[in-house]
């Protein structure tokens, strides 16, 4: 494959032959998603539905909820030890783009992956299922085409995969131009980005055609051209939100120490599966799985609580997304923190009615996912996606300055493998 650049750009035969491909793994990214999700959708209903209706059980029950939890713990932290692959890497440990797993340890990721989200806990899919999808592609595409690299094979997988999970190719653009700067070859932005785009729009398509984008529209009002009162609320709100945030961030690696120091995944992943269950009493149903059902939930029934409320099921799902996180469950803490960020904006608008209710959700998911997901372009994007409202951008952007300046001096929500106790992880690299 042509590598030659004319001013540190791909020549266009390169973009030409790559781009079938492009879109080719961009869909099957997409159907690898959605495969994996009806498969803990099955599961959820099996455990969730079908199985307190045969027994006659209220699934809402504390001792249910805790029941299910903890032994969805005690079923992962078994795979974890025991099983081939071990369940892939700690995502703790992981980056959203990592380098591709060995096919070895496929199945049991997959496992654990559907059994967390169907078990109710607190993680979204998304380190896990680009970690599958780019596993399974690199694999595939290196025995059928072996003259495609493994570095375009992994940028086009994890953005198909992206803009499926968001329900937008700009996702995947906005998560990738943070990312292009580290790789070889220099070049524009947008040559660097372009397959990568092509990719992720095929995912997005493909994943609408099935089953839709994973974070719901609100569809709130316009909030048309901002005030004074509105850039005010908007700081103040984001900051706020940030700030909780950060509250995650800097006990998440004591958590960490803690349940790995157990030094047994069957025991600290069990032990996490109960403090779990433990929540999800406290909490209920809204404060389970990955959040983005029961976001739309908390957001049509706001009336329902109050901001005393609200506050405590922050606390509950922002203790639930630090456990999850830090025992070994396999999952991404991105939807969770799009639901803390809800409620948090929900919060703020019941204790100052006056705050438009689009923008305190917007300002609150803005300021959460900032300090949790470590990057300004995506948590803006899901600000704007979340409400529907391109209008509260100004906003938005000005409100972030001061809430990156929190987060730039915070360390991040990641655990740096030379710090982590316990077993080794499986090895990674090309299959």
């Amino acid at each position: 494959m042509a590598t030659e650049t004319v001013h540190g750009a791909p020549p266009l035969r390169t973009h030409l032959a790559l781009c079938i491909p492009a879109m080719i793994v961009g869909a099957v990214s997409a159907a690898g998603l959605f495969a994996v999700e009806e498969l803990a959708h099955a599961v959820e209903h099996l455990l969730w539905g079908t199985l307190p209706a045969a027994w006659n059980v209220d699934p809402a029950s504390g001792w249910w909820i805790f029941g299910i939890l903890t032994l969805t713990g005690v079923a992962i932290g078994l795979i974890v030890q025991f099983a081939p692959g071990h369940g892939g890497a700690d995502s703790a440990t992981t980056e959203l783009i990592a380098p591709p797993l060995r096919l070895f340890a496929v199945p049991s990721l997959l496992v654990v992956t559907v059994i967390g989200l169907a078990g109710g806990v607190s993680l979204g899919p998304e380190i896990p299922i680009i970690a599958f999808n780019t596993a399974v592609l690199v694999a595939l595409i290196g025995r059928l085409r072996p003259g495609i690299g493994t570095e375009f094979v992994v940028m086009v997988t994890a953005a198909g995969t992206i803009g499926a999970l968001f329900g937008t190719p700009v996702a995947a653009a906005l998560v990738f131009t943070g990312v292009v700067a580290g790789f070889k070859g220099g070049g524009a932005l947008w040559d660097r980005l372009f397959l990568p785009l092509v990719a992720a729009g095929a995912g997005t398509i493909t994943m609408r055609w099935l089953d839709g984008p994973q974070l719901p529209d609100a569809g709130f009002p316009e909030l048309g051209t901002p005030g004074a009162a509105d850039l005010v609320a908007g700081i103040g709100v984001t900051v706020v939100a940030t700030i909780i945030g950060l509250g995650a961030v800097y006990v998440f690696p004591h958590a960490h120490r803690f349940f790995h120091g157990l030094k047994n995944p069957a025991i600290y992943i069990a032990l996490g599966g109960a403090v779990l269950g433990v929540l999800g009493v406290l909490g209920g149903p809204v404060t389970l799985f990955k959040g983005a059902s029961q976001m739309g939930e908390l957001i049509q029934n706001q009336g329902d609580y109050s901001a005393l409320d609200l506050l405590f099921i922050i606390a509950v799902k922002l203790a639930a997304l630090v456990v999850a996180a830090a025992a070994g469950f396999r999952g991404g803490r991105i939807f969770p923190a799009v639901f803390i960020g809800t409620a948090a904006g929900l919060a703020a608008c019941a204790v100052v009615p006056a705050i438009p209710l689009g923008l305190g959700l917007a300002c609150g998911i803005l300021g959460v996912v900032l300090p949790v997901a470590r990057d300004g372009w995506i948590a803006l994007f899901i600000a704007v996606v979340v409400i529907g409202d391109a209008t509260v951008l100004p906003v938005l952007c000005v409100a972030i300055l001061p809430a990156w300046l929190l987060v730039s001096r915070a360390p991040e929500m990641l655990i740096h493998t030379e710090a982590v106790a316990g077993p080794k992880e499986p090895p990674t690299g090309q299959a």
